[in-house]
Formats: C-alpha cells, sequence, structure tokens
C-alpha cells in the first residue's frame, strides 16, 4: 500500500514538470512571436497573440521626473507593425523571469530597442498571459523605457556594432 501511494506521488510530480516545461515553451513562443512580427512587420502574426481586450501601458519619468504611465488597446500594435517602414525595429530579450499557475503566465524580460542597428532604448517587459482554447494570449503588457543607463549583455551589443 505505502509503495502504490509513493509511485502514485511520483507519477504526478512527473506530469506536472511536464506540463510546467511545456507552458514555459509555449508561453515563450508567444513572446518570441510578438517580437518577431515586429521585426518582419507580420501584423497577423501580432493579432494572434493578443485577446480581443488586451491592454498596453508604458510607465516612464515624465519631465517633472515623476512616474507617469500612458496607455493603448493592444490592438494598435499590430497596426503599428503593419505601416511600411524603411527601417527595422528588434527587440532583443534576456533574463526572462517566468510565473505560471492555473493558465494564468507573468513574465519580464529585460530588453533593448533597436532602430536597424542604432540603439533607441531598454527597459523590461512585463507580460501577462491567459491560458486559453487557442493556446496563451497576451491580455496585459506593460513596458518601461530609458535610453541612459542601460546594462546590455555583451552579445546583445556585440550583434548590433
Amino acid at each position: 500500500m505505502n509503495v502504490r501511494i509513493t509511485l502514485f506521488a511520483f507519477l504526478c510530480m512527473i506530469v506536472s514538470i511536464a506540463r510546467s516545461q511545456n507552458d514555459t515553451t509555449e508561453v515563450m513562443k508567444v513572446i518570441d512571436n510578438l517580437f518577431l512580427a515586429m521585426s518582419t512587420n507580420d501584423s497577423a502574426i501580432a493579432a494572434g497573440l493578443f485577446t480581443d481586450d488586451a491592454m498596453l501601458h508604458t510607465v516612464f519619468k515624465d519631465e517633472s521626473g515623476l512616474t507617469a504611465r500612458r496607455a493603448s488597446p493592444a490592438a494598435r500594435l499590430p497596426e503599428a507593425f503593419s505601416k511600411p517602414k524603411k527601417e527595422t525595429w528588434t527587440e532583443p530579450i534576456w533574463n526572462p523571469r517566468l510565473h505560471i499557475q492555473d493558465g494564468l503566465a507573468t513574465v519580464w524580460v529585460d530588453y533593448a530597442f533597436y532602430i536597424d542597428s542604432t540603439f533607441s532604448h531598454c527597459g523590461v517587459d512585463a507580460f501577462h498571459l491567459m491560458e486559453s482554447p487557442s493556446g496563451w494570449k497576451i491580455f496585459h503588457l506593460t513596458d518601461t523605457r530609458k535610453s541612459e543607463g542601460c546594462e546590455l549583455p555583451k552579445e546583445i551589443l556585440s550583434r548590433y556594432q
């Protein structure tokens, strides 16, 4: 009897670990696809990554040094990606911190934003995703932005020099 309980607990742990790894992969795939859509101007990819009511926020310091926030519907992002641009926008990310539980995923990543090979700004992206019948979807994305004091990894710096 004791062996059965131990075996059952072990099997439950294995299933939980496998599901967790699969969720992590799927969540990061959504985020990676967002940055692929940005760099390739693919609004169709971007539109499929968000819930219908998703919101974007930017937290920043205003002219007086106070923390401020700007909000917009996430539907504007695919629109921005679809407009022809002479330059390429890229946003390399690193240092992902993931928390996933009960259909909710929170992901923080450090990022740098480049226009072609010119550095624009850096910050943190904070994603909230939910598991839907059609896969993981972003329902909230907040970023911070600064153009000075950015500590970028050497592999990012070397890619754009």
